[in-house]
């Protein structure tokens, strides 16, 4: 055993005996720092040794820390983060701009359009776009400017910016129409756009008469939507129960499924071309692919009154939805089951809803005339992370991907507090659904081999399909 050094036992020291001691240190810290420094942009490389028994306690301590990081994670879910008060009357519609992520349209049920500036949180325009309702709204591809559609049968481009001091607020284009107009959607690369009402019409920015019409029963059509991706396919939805799809280089319609309820509105998945998924007034949503229409590939369930709108993320992962049970729910694609539902005291039946092209915020307009501004991921930290945090962010993602089969991992995970309407009516629903359950076994058990025939979820909602 090598002896200590004499200054050891000293109390007071020289100045090099100190210099020396503090360079020592820095040293260590800094070697340590090196060493440990996950984000270090040389890393350096630390052997181990995955025998589990030399580590008993792994699976323990990492499932504490999964505990812990669902826990933490319910108690930062904060959604709610703005509310844009104006409009005189209910929100109708929302549409978003190509080209500005803080700039918003809405359009109220008196026939007023306003633009926000979601930065600041006002409003920096407002128009008096149309008597009545104003019934959709588009922007152009460019963003230079958007199209209104309202009830008094018109439909109006407007430019985007601001007119100049003393200059009247006034349409670029009117067009006069013969009936009523529900909804309008812009090609996503052209000078065209679609407007639905007896009919869908397609028209070119530059006339004043469709180029072609379409229509394939004799309800009237509530939504039309161009395909993001295949941009000469476009889907629509009437009132007959039917979503018709369409192909702007034929005259004629391509395919229509028929399901059990009225579909409200449509909306195509940006990073698949042939999913879209359908809001439904039986409380479900469904997602087709229109190259087998005759099953969904999902059914969503959560919401307890008509759904009204859908909108997808950027990423084409997840759509939030609207409802007029006075809340929006968050859907993964592939899963049956909602992960998030956001609702407040004053929110009363939401009519719209759209995801920002951020991919980090949800917009909603309803009843009670406001837009509500929402965070996607409802305990996501705002602002700018360090590395630090960062890591132990993705470390503790991980963790609870890991861990999210455990039975009390999954249920503080799953828990949400629901207004008591919502809550009293999915355990009504439950009872019900329970009940037609027991009835189906019943008849299977008591009747003759084979003459009862077994429906899947997924198809007792299609009624048919036509080509």
């Amino acid at each position: 055993m090598s002896a200590k050094p004499s200054w050891i036992y000293r109390e007071r020291f020289t100045v090099t005996e100190v210099t020396s001691v503090t360079t020592e240190l820095c040293k260590m810290r800094n070697w340590f720092q090196y060493a440990c420094d996950p984000v270090d942009t040389v890393p350096c490389k630390i052997p181990r040794n995955y025998d589990p028994t030399l580590h008993p306690f792994e699976v323990p301590r990492e499932y504490v820390r999964a505990l812990n990081a669902t826990k933490l994670e319910r108690v930062f879910a904060k959604p709610f983060l703005a509310s844009l008060d104006g409009h005189r009357d209910g929100v109708n519609c929302l549409a978003k701009h190509p080209k500005s992520l803080a700039t918003v349209l809405s359009g109220a049920c008196d026939g007023e359009v306003r633009i926000w500036n979601l930065t600041k949180q006002k409003c920096i325009r407002a128009i008096q776009a149309h008597e009545g309702f104003v019934r959709g709204m588009c922007t152009r591809f460019c963003g230079t400017s958007f199209f209104t559609v309202g009830d008094d049968k018109t439909v109006k481009q407007w430019k985007m910016d601001a007119p100049a001091y003393g200059e009247e607020e006034e349409p670029l284009h009117t067009i006069l129409g013969k009936t009523v107009y529900t909804g309008i959607d812009h090609h996503w690369k052209e000078a065209v756009f679609a407007t639905c009402g007896q009919q869908v019409d397609i028209w070119d920015e530059q006339r004043t008469s469709p180029i072609c019409s379409m229509t394939w029963g004799f309800d009237s059509i509530s939504s039309v939507k161009f395909n993001p991706i295949e941009t000469f396919l476009l889907g629509s939805c009437a009132s007959d129960r039917n979503i018709v799809l369409y192909d702007m280089r034929q005259s004629t319609p391509l395919k229509k499924v028929i399901l059990d309820m009225r579909t409200n509105t449509i909306c195509w998945n940006p990073m698949e071309a042939f999913i879209f998924t359908a809001a439904n007034e039986d409380y479900n949503l469904y997602t087709f692919d229109m190259r087998a229409l005759d099953t969904p590939v999902m059914v969503h369930m959560d919401h307890v009154s008509a759904v009204l709108d859908v909108d997808y993320s950027p990423t084409g992962k997840e759509f939030v939805s609207a409802s007029f049970d006075k809340s929006i729910r968050i859907f993964p694609v592939d899963k049956s089951r909602s992960r998030e539902v956001y609702h407040t005291k004053r929110m009363q039946h939401v009519i719209c809803v759209k995801w920002t092209s951020d991919s980090k915020y949800i917009m909603c307009g309803s009843d009670e005339m406001n837009i509500r501004l929402w965070k996607a991921n409802a305990s996501e930290k705002l602002g700018v992370l360090t590395s630090r945090e960062k890591a132990a962010k993705d470390y503790n993602q991980k963790l609870k991907e890991k861990f999210r089969h455990h039975p009390h991992i999954k249920r503080i995970a799953r828990h949400r507090h629901l207004p008591k309407s919502i809550y009293s009516q999915i355990q009504e629903q439950r009872i019900m659904k329970e009940a037609r359950r027991r009835k189906e076994i019943n008849r299977l058990k008591h009747s003759k081999p084979g003459s009862v025939p077994i429906v899947s979820e997924k198809k007792k909602h299609v009624v048919a399909v036509v080509k």
